[in-house]
């Protein structure tokens, strides 16, 4: 059996801020082969973003996709497409379909989308973070908090960017295309997650084909930050179960 069947790369798909996954985040994985990438600036399609990351793995053979929060939505986009090479998905606190059913938040979203300057830094991003939050936060390995997820969107997205990725996310509708993904998809939920609700995991375990979901206790919307130890073990403990083939999805 080649190397490439026992050791598929790790694509590490960014969440809403668009910063690449940190190198803390990614020592957990040890020496899996691995890679990560920043969001492009003012995107607000869906599909723009899936067309940035099948450029970013256009040269792997055998990969999975890792995509967090608003990168889980980007990573189940592309799946959808049965990307050749593609074997296996995680999804993180993500969504097929826009989770926020509530008109006003909906309008609200809206309207924080487009501050900008002191309002975006102030009123905007206080706000995302937080929704973000959870009591669980700063019990991780890496303590978290609103103070702490504002600074990563003040450090890496500008307010057009946030604007744009709030009117993807809006617009992103892939509930009636989950049935196209033929790999098997790990679906890492945790415990508490005001910002994506409960109905959103659902709809993507009950549309995928080979989903599983596994909820980790006592984490929150940002536990890919506040829990990296704890989430890297689910994410492991799921490619470990993975077949050692795997059946090319192109063209399917």
């Amino acid at each position: 059996m080649n190397t490439s069947e026992k050791n598929p790369t790790l694509v590490f798909i960014p969440c809403f801020s668009g910063a690449p996954w940190s190198a803390d985040q990614l020592a957990p994985y040890g020496d899996a082969p691995k890679r990560t990438l920043r969001l492009p600036e003012g995107v607000d399609d869906m599909e723009r973003y899936a067309d940035h990351v099948e450029k970013v793995v256009a040269d792997l053979d055998d990969y999975v996709l890792v995509g967090d929060s608003f990168g889980a939505n980007i990573a189940l986009a592309l799946a959808t497409r049965r990307p050749r090479g593609l074997r296996a998905l995680v999804l993180s606190g993500g969504f097929a379909a826009n989770p926020v059913d509530s008109k006003p938040w909906k309008a609200l979203m809206r309207t924080m989308g487009r501050a900008r300057g002191l309002l975006y830094r102030q009123l905007t991003l206080r706000a995302h973070a937080h929704r973000l939050a959870s009591p669980y936060d700063r019990e991780g390995q890496v303590p978290w908090s609103e103070a702490r997820s504002r600074a990563l969107f003040l450090a890496n997205t500008p307010a057009h960017s946030f604007g744009a990725r709030v009117r993807a996310a809006l617009a992103a509708d892939y509930v009636d295309a989950l049935g196209r993904i033929q790999v098997p998809t790990l679906l890492l939920t945790p415990a508490h997650d005001v910002l994506i609700g409960e109905n959103a995991s659902r709809a993507m375990l009950a549309g995928i084909p080979d989903a599983r979901e596994v909820v980790l206790p006592r984490t929150g919307h940002m536990f890919r930050f506040s829990h990296p130890a704890t989430y890297a073990t689910a994410v492991r403990d799921f490619l470990a179960s993975l077949p050692t083939t795997r059946q090319d999805a192109a063209g399917a």
